[in-house]
């Protein structure tokens, strides 16, 4: 389980990022958060797993709470907090393979971990997830030869090799066209179907939160304005969430 208790964030300047908020989310949920540019949605995922440190507030990951670890022990607790990013964030001139493996660091000893060495087990764990989202035949290209679209497939191998209870996933389709981004919003589907990860997900567009999330929070000024299911967000919700002059750009 995850629980957020009274979270809240503030930049220099006095921007109020995240305000005051409370969440708790059951394993096994697919959660997509949605809301404007400037809703919060990038700053509650990073605060999370503290790429971001919270003004005030307690995060709790299972009995854990995240929140006042030390740095040696954030890095333990991150091992099973898996993050996908928009950008993918992946060393481009490394192979596919190489990029994998380096979601399983956090596993390995230090000497291992400086020296890149991994076992045998760690390289058919690899090859294991890269088939698990369709580019087996990529492991050894570089990272940058590849679509958006399998980048994004080799960031989420990567994070599946830490074995995450739980994956934070921001954005991961922001940057890709509406038939990939379907294609990589279903592997997301199926390893919390199949492995029972809880998935946080954010995302710009509610017919993507409608079609793959079990449960839509919506974020506005960085307080929560909407927790429900994802038909329950009418035409009123929608203007409430997105301004009485949005319009939703569907996607097929």
């Amino acid at each position: 389980m995850l629980r957020i208790e009274h979270l809240t964030k503030v930049f220099p300047g006095g921007v109020v990022a995240v305000d005051d908020l409370s969440l708790t989310v059951q394993d096994g949920e697919f959660l997509v958060i949605i809301g404007l540019s400037g809703s919060g949605k990038s700053t509650l995922l990073r605060c999370i797993n503290r790429l971001v440190e919270p003004t005030s507030g307690k995060v709790f990951v299972g009995d854990v709470e995240i929140t006042r670890l030390s740095m040696s022990q954030l890095r333990q607790a991150r091992k099973r907090i898996g993050m996908i990013f928009q950008q993918f964030n992946l060393v481009k001139r490394s192979s596919v393979l190489t990029n994998v493996l380096t979601g399983c660091l956090g596993g390995v000893g230090d000497l291992q971990s400086a020296a890149g060495r991994f076992s045998a087990d760690d390289y058919e764990r690899a090859f294991v997830n890269l088939e698990r989202v369709g580019i087996p035949e990529k492991a050894y290209q570089r990272a940058d030869t590849l679509s958006g679209g399998q980048q994004q497939r080799v960031a989420i191998a990567r994070a599946l090799m830490q074995e995450p209870r739980l994956m934070l996933a921001d954005e991961p389709v922001a940057s890709l066209d509406p038939a990939t981004s379907h294609s990589v919003m279903k592997y997301l589907e199926e390893i919390n179907r199949q492995d029972g990860i809880t998935v946080l997900c954010n995302l710009h567009f509610l017919s993507l939160a409608r079609r793959y999330a079990t449960r839509v929070v919506a974020l506005k000024a960085g307080r929560i304005v909407f927790d429900g299911g994802p038909r329950d967000i009418d035409d009123a919700r929608f203007r409430e969430i997105y301004g009485e002059e949005a319009i939703e750009v569907e996607i097929a």
